[in-house]
């Protein structure tokens, strides 16, 4: 998006509270995120985010270990569930702050145990929520997405664009030709979000089949 940056990590203390629903969950967590980061900021604007899994409303987070990221991965197969983001834009300076959340639906392919054993195995399931990666191409557990491709990733950038333009940074385009570079494919829902959700920062849905 052509803007420089750099990576602060962040102490707030990533915790699932018994009960809460993972929509508020992560709008919890990237506010926390961003407020443990303000003395440190030097009055720039920070950026958080959290993003979680939810199956038939129960939270899919990182994986204790290896098994637990086999079982994960069972329960997802074949079956769609729901990706949540927290996206939020804090001004250090000012103190203002704004949240963004956004969800995308995903439906899983019929992966069989021995691509699970193989994908854990590789070692990248285990500090992922939900035990997987959308843009991990040899596993590839993705069949159809409802929503934002970057999302699923992790890290929305229209979303994110559409924050920043509220806050009056000012950016020489969208993120459209930069996500699709960096994804290898061709986003067919950021014109959407880009158009309802600048400015009215809710969820976005269109259909997207993976090849």
């Amino acid at each position: 998006m052509g803007l420089s940056f750099c990576v602060l990590p962040s102490d707030a203390v990533e915790d699932n509270l018994e009960g809460e629903p993972a929509a508020e969950m992560v709008v919890r967590l990237s506010r926390a995120k961003a407020m443990a980061l303000e003395h440190r900021a030097a009055g720039r604007l920070i950026i958080a985010a959290d993003t979680t899994v939810a199956l038939d409303g129960r939270v899919l987070g990182k994986p204790n270990d290896s098994p637990d990221a086999e079982r994960m991965l069972r329960q997802l197969r074949g079956r769609t569930h729901t990706v949540y983001s927290g996206l939020t834009l804090l001004d250090s300076a000012s103190g203002r702050a704004q949240t963004a959340l956004i969800e995308s639906r995903v439906q899983m392919r019929r992966y069989s145990d021995p691509e699970i054993a193989t994908y854990v195995a590789s070692g990248d399931p285990l500090d992922k929520a939900g035990s997987y990666a959308i843009q991990y191409s040899a596993f590839r557990p993705v069949s159809r997405i409802v929503g934002c491709y970057a999302n699923v990733m992790g890290f929305p950038l229209c979303h994110l664009y559409c924050l920043l333009r509220d806050f009056g940074v000012v950016l020489a385009s969208t993120p459209r030709q930069a996500c699709n570079r960096f994804n290898g494919r061709r986003c067919r829902v950021a014109d959407q979000i880009l158009s309802e959700h600048c400015g009215e920062l809710t969820s976005s849905a269109a259909a997207q089949p993976l090849s």
